[in-house]
């Protein structure tokens, strides 16, 4: 009887002696559990030390509401493990989303703008032609490509695609004359175009680099290299012989397109000049802008009374109000565009690359134009023709050559 006392009272005491091992273990391997409870309190679990004394810390850990760290862990990570990994599939998602069409195929965006730029070239020179045909003003339709442009960027702008970029007195006066070159050239173009066939002007027009170089040196004061001078010598043969042997020659013609060379040299010139951190939307919107302003005077001095007296009325009886007016709808809007592209593509490409395009496209628009208008030419003007193209090529191989070893030069 005494023994199982004292065998109780030493149980007992062996159960408290445990439970404060037990508190101070779980104190130990926790740095959690309050001070101010007691050890009597933990009791609640105590009696699964008896049924099952294998690793007692850890049972209690389970059971213990005051003790559950993983449990509080898991509810701080989780919100925490939310927010680091949504910003990572939002960045995974933003990044597909930027990586978009024009990013992914960038060769087939730029030879789609060159396809459009050619196409509509191409259908410019055909659809202005044939309002040549049976409307010969070419002041007025000069007037009618500049206004359906301006009205296209009024309404460009208006829709925000592009958003307007300020222009102040300083830009002004910059455009100014880059604008009227634009406008003296245009105007020419058309005064040609409607004179002479329109493989013939753009013949004309490929001694453009010619008068390009000739200013550079003798205007700017730059040297121009022999080689690119040895390479203008085809142009100049080529057009002589195309131009002895046209068909479709007349003195209008061949001056005008000539005047038209020299106009959109001085136009280089002085955009060398007004260069500006404007993008070439808005830019060539504003040079539209005042180049129309400059063209209204002459169509009304020069066309004026002859359109009023006989002008619309003999155009409205060959073809009709609405084609009349739709033609001149359309021409406009294609001068506009393809204009527009030319510039867009020149920002997508090197300078080469560009080049040889723009010669490319010449060599379209002379090709459509004889198989759509079915003029005859002789052999001597087609083998001046094509040795002018030639030369213009070689040209414009050259100084893209010479300009890419200018720009390694300054980089290095």
């Amino acid at each position: 009887m005494e023994s199982r006392v004292l065998s109780g009272t030493t149980a007992i005491s062996g159960l408290g002696r445990l439970r404060k091992q037990i508190s101070r273990e779980i104190t130990n391997n926790t740095c959690v559990v309050p001070t101010t409870r007691s050890i009597g309190a933990v009791g609640d679990g105590g009696n699964l030390i008896w049924g099952r004394q294998l690793r007692p810390v850890l049972l209690l850990l389970e059971k213990s509401p005051a003790a559950r760290i993983p449990a509080v862990k898991r509810e701080i990570l989780r919100p925490s493990f939310a927010a680091a990994s949504s910003p990572a599939e939002g960045s995974d998602s933003a990044g597909e989303a930027k990586v978009g069409f024009l990013e992914k195929y960038p060769a087939l965006v730029t030879g789609s703008f060159f396809f459009m730029w050619y196409f509509l070239n191409v259908i410019f020179n055909i659809l202005n032609k044939k309002i040549y045909n049976y409307f010969p003003y070419p002041y007025f339709v000069s007037v009618v490509h500049l206004l359906v442009g301006v009205i296209y960027c009024l309404v460009s702008w208006a829709v925000g695609l592009p958003k307007r970029a300020p222009i102040d007195a300083n830009l002004l006066k910059l455009l100014v004359p880059v604008a009227i070159c634009h406008a003296l050239g245009h105007v020419s173009s058309n005064v040609s175009f409607s004179a002479v066939a329109v493989s013939f002007t753009h013949t004309i027009k490929a001694l453009e680099p010619f008068f390009n170089a000739a200013a550079t040196q003798f205007v700017l004061g730059q040297q121009i290299p022999i080689t690119l001078w040895l390479s203008l010598a085809p142009v100049v043969l080529g057009v002589s012989m195309a131009s002895l042997t046209e068909l479709s020659f007349n003195w209008t013609g061949f001056i005008s397109a000539m005047i038209s060379n020299i106009s959109f040299t001085y136009r280089s010139i002085y955009s060398k000049k007004a260069m500006t951190d404007m993008d070439s939307t808005n830019l060539y919107a504003y040079i539209t802008i005042i180049a129309l302003f400059c063209c209204i005077p002459p169509a009304i001095i020069i066309e004026g009374p002859q359109l009023l007296k006989s002008g619309f009325s003999d155009a409205i009886a060959k073809v009709g109000m609405t084609k009349f007016i739709s033609d001149l709808f359309w021409v406009g809007m294609f001068y506009h565009l393809y204009n527009q592209l030319a510039t867009n593509t020149l920002e997508r490409v090197a300078p080469l690359t560009h080049a040889v395009g723009n010669v490319l496209k010449r060599v379209f628009v002379i090709g459509f134009s004889i198989v759509v208008f079915g003029n005859k030419i002789s052999a001597q003007t087609g083998i001046g023709t094509a040795i002018a193209i030639a030369g213009v090529a070689i040209y414009s191989y050259i100084k893209a050559k010479i300009e890419e070893e200018k720009r390694q030069m300054k980089a290095a």
